[in-house]
């Protein structure tokens, strides 16, 4: 019998309170598998707050230290306590991440926390070389140990996310943003994309040293007309699917978490609002279940690219065609709830866009723990410690290319000579740290004068020769070269010409490469080209060490320098690396990963192209496809590098002369290490489908080998070769493998090989 109604009707009341705030918590029942979590939260949430989680703010105020008043700073922090902010980028550091973690996680009505992402490129503050040298190394196990080494030092500093790797493949060094990727060829873009995700995202993403990976810039974003960057891309479908999606699909099937879409148009609809790529092709067919975060204001770009009248229409447009996070555009927080509430949008879309950000935040083990990445201890122990720039020293020597030795004129002695070591870039501690370095401290490079001093028993002269750079604004795109000043000559000259050996450290600043900084002359900037002649006058016993951010056209050089070594911008130990290397402490085994031209106006330039009707001058006539005033080959073509020994290529042998489909083709080939000194040899293997439905490249790569070899011995190298390596994409996107005769190439170098060839039937 009831007899206090109002005490029974509270108690219930109680009862349903306690139950709904039960029921709000259960997203954090550990013992739920992920996708549950996410779908209990989903259900709690409003269309604000889902809508929120597809917003990213850049860091907007100094986080620890009094609230912004007043403009977009203060909306900004507004929406963040409102809980419509998933993520931030450029927050950086333990206590300013706790900070914004902390309004996210106690201020807001759900506690949902931030995802934080960053430029995390070829390290955080102890930087390994940038991403196209270390795919010179071809090395995979060093490549993956460098971005471990990146994931490690970032999420130290509470980064959870990196916007990286990128993938973008490219043949035109024009292109600053080479410098970012793996080079012109999707095989080995691939393998190193994978090696970058594994070592970001770790065996496990939950742990606190690995970070959420993002495959970047999806897509074709590379092949920007003119090389200019964020110009228009208009290409084939053969080109897409063979070229640019590759390294896309390797990094989608290791798990990336996450990809980034591009600036550029591609064939008239912008990647940002392209359905084809994202919903069809990425989130179709692939089955990609990350999310995808627009580049920096892209949505909103679509208005100039002339694809979206206004706001209103650019949200509409990238929701529908996939695009799941708004990187500072705006427009997802101010225009997708009424795109909603009008009908223009389907909620299922919304939802769609947030189960795969929360999943993603979920699977990095951040509402276990909101705070996981800021232990200020740790930040302390692990950013910059020993370990981490031995492993940057190793990645750095690794990746250095040798591309010319004449006379044997490497390695140097390391007693008894007489070394002047000439050229602005040899005592710089700023650009061989390279662009995309935004946590690095400056000027924290070991200088290659510094590196060489280590080698006491020499003596060593160093001279500036000239100014390279005598703008104060090196970070902006404005550079002024010193293209008058040679008061500098005569000095260099004169140690010069009473040296045994010169040493010039030559090439491009720092930041004369990256995002913003294409180039159409690819020579060596300011005064350089007229010093290394003035030297080479008194004393040709020159080596030329190259500082650069991308393929530079060096015909000069290549015939008059004896000695040439790429050492790229190798970071934070780079002058260490380069005085081992120069030294023969370290014997170079790097390849290039993209071609070198003669001279830009062969630019695109790149070793798998088609053959043309007319390849050669059968006819010995004009009508052919060639230049009248250059050679149509690169000066040192992908896959090209020396060493200090010499490698021979013997007995190539492949299994069968016939195989059925889906018989694996085993190829072999004995490699002898015929020189002095113990060494690695990357061993290259390439193929062309002959006749094929659609025409294939002359060879393309299909698998390599890095064979270490004592002096004097042979070991035999094992290929195999499946279907995955033998078929190709035709226009619509499927995948073939045809019967027919393959040649199959093997050798050191895309343009030297030992030559035989099979059927498949």
């Amino acid at each position: 019998m009831i007899k206090n109604k109002k005490g029974i009707i509270g108690l219930f009341s109680l009862l349903i309170v306690c139950s709904m705030e039960a029921q709000k918590k259960a997203h954090l029942d550990k013992s739920k598998p992920i996708n549950e979590r996410v779908e209990l939260l989903l259900k709690e949430m409003t269309l604000e707050e889902k809508v929120g989680q597809m917003n990213q703010y850049n860091g907007f105020w100094d986080v620890t230290g009094p609230a912004p008043k007043g403009g977009s700073a203060e909306l900004k922090y507004e929406h963040l306590r409102k809980g419509w902010v998933g993520s931030m980028l450029t927050v950086r550091g333990v206590k300013e991440v706790r900070a914004v973690q902390k309004i996210a996680v106690e201020e807001t009505r759900l506690g949902i926390p931030l995802i934080i992402g960053f430029d995390v490129i070829h390290g955080y503050k102890t930087l390994s070389p940038i991403p196209l040298a270390e795919a010179a190394s071809w090395d995979l196990e060093a490549i993956q140990k460098s971005a471990a080494i990146a994931a490690d030092e970032a999420s130290a500093s509470g980064i959870n996310w990196t916007f990286g790797p990128n993938m973008d493949i490219s043949q035109d060094a024009r292109w600053g943003r080479v410098m970012e990727g793996a080079g012109e060829d999707p095989y080995l873009g691939s393998k190193v994309a994978v090696a970058r995700v594994k070592g970001f995202q770790g065996k496990d993403l939950a742990a606190t040293n690995t970070i959420a990976a993002c495959a970047k810039h999806f897509a074709a974003y590379g092949f920007a007309e003119s090389g200019r960057d964020y110009n228009t891309v208009d290409m084939s479908n053969s080109k897409l699917f063979n070229s640019v999606l590759p390294p896309f699909h390797a990094a989608v099937d290791a798990g990336v978490r996450t990809l980034m879409n591009s600036f550029n148009i591609l064939n008239g609809v912008p990647a940002t609002g392209n359905v084809f790529l994202q919903r069809d092709i990425l989130k179709g067919k692939w089955g990609f279940d990350g999310f995808v975060v627009s580049d920096w204001a892209s949505i909103r770009e679509m208005i100039p690219h002339g694809f979206a009248k206004d706001g209103n229409e650019a949200a509409l447009k990238a929701v529908v065609a996939g695009s799941d996070m708004d990187m500072e555009s705006h427009l997802y927080i101010k225009e997708l709830v009424k795109l909603v509430e009008s009908g223009k949008v389907k909620e299922s879309l919304v939802d769609d866009a947030v189960r795969r950000i929360l999943k993603v935040k979920f699977e990095l083990g951040l509402f276990d723990d909101p705070y996981k990445y800021c232990d200020e201890k740790r930040e302390k122990n692990v950013i910059g410690n020993k370990a981490n720039h031995e492993g940057v020293l190793d990645m750095a020597k690794k990746s250095i290319v040798l591309l010319k030795n004449d006379k044997n004129l490497l390695p140097l002695k390391k007693s008894g000579q007489k070394i002047a070591l000439i050229g602005a870039l040899a005592n710089d501690k700023n650009s061989p740290l390279g662009s995309w370095r935004i946590a690095a401290e400056d000027n924290t490079a070991v200088s290659v004068l510094e590196g060489m001093q280590q080698y006491k028993d020499n003596q060593l002269t160093f001279e500036k020769g000239a100014e390279l750079v005598i703008s104060k604004q090196a970070f902006k795109d404005e550079l002024v070269f010193n293209t008058t000043d040679k008061s500098g000559f005569e000095a260099a000259k004169k140690v010069a010409k009473n040296a045994d050996v010169v040493v010039m450290v030559l090439g491009e600043i720092g930041f004369q490469s990256g995002e913003g900084r294409s180039r159409t002359n690819l020579d060596l900037p300011g005064l350089q080209q007229e010093l290394l002649e003035g030297i080479y006058k008194v004393n040709p016993n020159v080596v030329l060490v190259l500082n650069n951010g991308r393929p530079l056209a060096l015909p000069w050089a290549a015939e008059h320098i004896p000695a040439i070594v790429e050492a790229w911008h190798l970071g934070t130990q780079a002058g260490n690396a380069v005085a081992q290397v120069l030294y023969g402490d370290y014997n170079p085994s790097g390849k290039l990963p993209m071609s070198f031209p003669r001279n830009v106006g062969q630019v695109p330039i790149y070793y798998n192209n088609y053959n043309t009707g007319r390849p050669n001058n059968s006819d010995t006539n004009v009508f052919w496809s060639h230049y009248m005033d250059s050679e149509k080959t690169p000066l040192y073509p992908f896959g090209f590098g020396l060493s200090y020994t010499t490698f021979d290529y013997k007995n190539l042998k492949i299994n069968k002369a016939a195989f059925a489909k889906g018989d694996p083709v085993v190829v072999s080939v004995d490699i002898t290490n015929s020189g002095n000194y113990d060494g690695k040899e990357v061993a290259q293997l390439y193929i062309q489908d002959v006749a094929a439905s659609l025409a294939r490249p002359v060879k393309e790569l299909k698998g390599f080998e890095l064979v270490s070899l004592k002096k004097g011995e042979t070991k035999t190298v094992q290929f195999a070769l499946t279907e995955k390596e033998l078929g190709f994409y035709d226009n619509d996107g499927n995948y073939l493998v045809e019967p027919g005769t393959f040649k199959v190439m093997v050798g050191g170098s895309s343009d030297k090989s030992l030559e035989s060839s099979f059927e498949l039937k």
